[in-house]
C-alpha cells in the first residue's frame, strides 16, 4: 500500500503531456537541473528555472517531505495567479517541468545538480561527498549557501573546480538578483557555464569574490539586527520601525516583515556563521532574535515572528509589542 502510495504521489505532475519541454544532449549546454531540498529557497528556485523551459527534477529526503513541498509550490503559485502574477497556464506549464523524486540517484542524470538544504557546513559537505560518488565527472555541483566557504566545501569532493555557488534570494522567481561565488579552484569553464544557465532564466548576475556573507548577507543582517536592537530597546513599534524604513528608503518590506519572511532561524545561522568567520561584534545577534528562536516563533513559517501569520503566510496582526513581549 505505501509502495502504491508512492507510486501515485511521485506521478502526481505527469498529467500535462501537451507541455513541450527542452531535451537533448550537447556539449558545454545545461538542459536538466536538479534542485535537492523542497524547502522556501529549493521551490523557489525548481519554479524559477521551470518556468524558463529548463526541466527540473526536485529532490526531497523522503514522500512526506515530497507532498509538503508539492502542496505548497502549488499553493504559492495559486497565490501568485489570485494576485494576477502568473496564469493558469503558467502555474500548469511549471508543474509539468517539475519532477518530483525521493531517490537522490535521480541525480546522475543532470548537467547540473543545485543544492538548497540547511544552512549547515557539515550537511551540506556530506551531500555534496554522496553526489561526487553517485554522478558523472562533469556535472557540475552548485550551492545556494548564504554565507559558508565554497571552497571548504569543494575539498569535501574531487572535482573542485566544478563547484560554484549561486546565491538566490528570495522570493526566488521575483527577485532578478543572484550573486555567483567562485571557490579558490573553480574552473573558468563551469564559471561561464552557470553564468550562462544564470541567463537562461532571467536573472542578473553579480561575481562575488568568495567572503563571509557575500554582498547581501553581510549587509542585510546587520540592518535586521540594528532594527531588532531599536525595537527591543523600545526606541519604536515593529510596525513604525518597518514603515519608516520602507517609506525613508524605498524598500518593498521593512526589515523585521524582511525578517519573519527569511526565517529568523535562518538569520541567527547566518550571524552566528559571520561572526565566527569575522569576528567582529557588529554580527553579535540581536538577544531578542536568540529568544524568538529559542521559543519556536521563527516568521512565517510557524505562523509567529516579530509579526502574526494565517495558514496562507498573511499578516494578522502585531506579535511583538514596543520593547519587547
Amino acid at each position: 500500500m505505501a509502495e502504491q502510495d508512492s507510486k501515485e504521489t511521485l506521478t502526481t505532475l505527469d498529467s500535462f503531456e501537451e507541455i513541450e519541454v527542452e531535451t537533448g544532449q550537447s556539449q558545454g549546454q545545461i538542459y536538466q537541473i536538479a534542485v535537492i531540498g523542497g524547502g522556501t529557497m529549493g521551490r523557489g528556485i525548481a519554479q524559477a528555472v521551470a518556468g524558463h523551459g529548463i526541466p527540473v527534477i526536485l529532490v526531497e529526503k523522503d514522500l512526506k517531505s515530497m507532498k509538503t513541498a508539492l502542496k505548497l509550490l502549488q499553493e504559492e503559485m495559486d497565490q501568485e495567479i489570485e494576485r494576477w502574477g502568473m496564469t493558469k497556464s503558467d502555474k500548469r506549464a511549471i508543474l509539468a517541468r517539475v519532477e518530483p523524486a525521493t531517490d537522490l540517484k535521480r541525480v546522475k542524470e543532470c548537467d547540473l545538480a543545485i543544492e538548497a538544504i540547511i544552512e549547515d557546513f557539515d550537511a551540506k559537505s556530506a551531500l555534496f561527498e554522496k553526489l561526487d560518488k553517485l554522478c558523472p565527472e562533469g556535472t557540475i555541483f552548485v550551492t545556494n549557501t548564504s554565507s559558508l566557504s565554497i571552497t571548504e566545501l569543494a575539498a569535501r569532493t574531487s572535482r573542485d573546480d566544478k563547484i560554484i555557488g549561486l546565491h538566490f534570494l528570495n522570493p526566488v522567481p521575483k527577485v532578478p538578483l543572484v550573486e555567483i561565488i567562485r571557490g579558490l579552484k573553480t574552473g573558468n569553464d563551469t564559471f561561464q557555464r552557470v553564468r550562462e544557465f544564470v541567463k537562461r532564466i532571467d536573472k542578473i548576475a553579480v561575481e562575488v569574490f568568495e567572503y563571509p556573507g557575500y554582498i547581501t548577507t553581510r549587509i542585510i543582517v546587520t540592518m535586521i539586527n540594528e532594527a531588532m536592537f531599536a525595537l527591543m530597546e523600545g526606541v519604536a513599534s515593529a510596525e513604525d520601525i518597518d514603515l519608516a524604513m520602507k517609506l525613508g528608503f524605498n524598500f518593498a518590506l521593512g526589515p523585521l516583515a524582511l525578517a519573519d519572511q527569511m526565517g529568523l532561524d535562518t538569520i541567527m545561522q547566518w550571524m552566528e556563521t559571520l561572526f565566527r568567520e569575522l569576528g567582529d561584534l557588529k554580527y553579535r545577534p540581536c538577544p531578542m532574535l536568540r529568544k524568538l528562536v529559542r521559543a519556536g516563533h521563527l516568521g512565517k513559517k510557524t505562523g509567529r515572528g516579530f509579526y502574526n501569520y494565517d495558514e496562507h503566510g498573511r499578516r494578522v496582526g502585531i506579535a511583538i509589542a514596543k520593547g519587547g513581549w
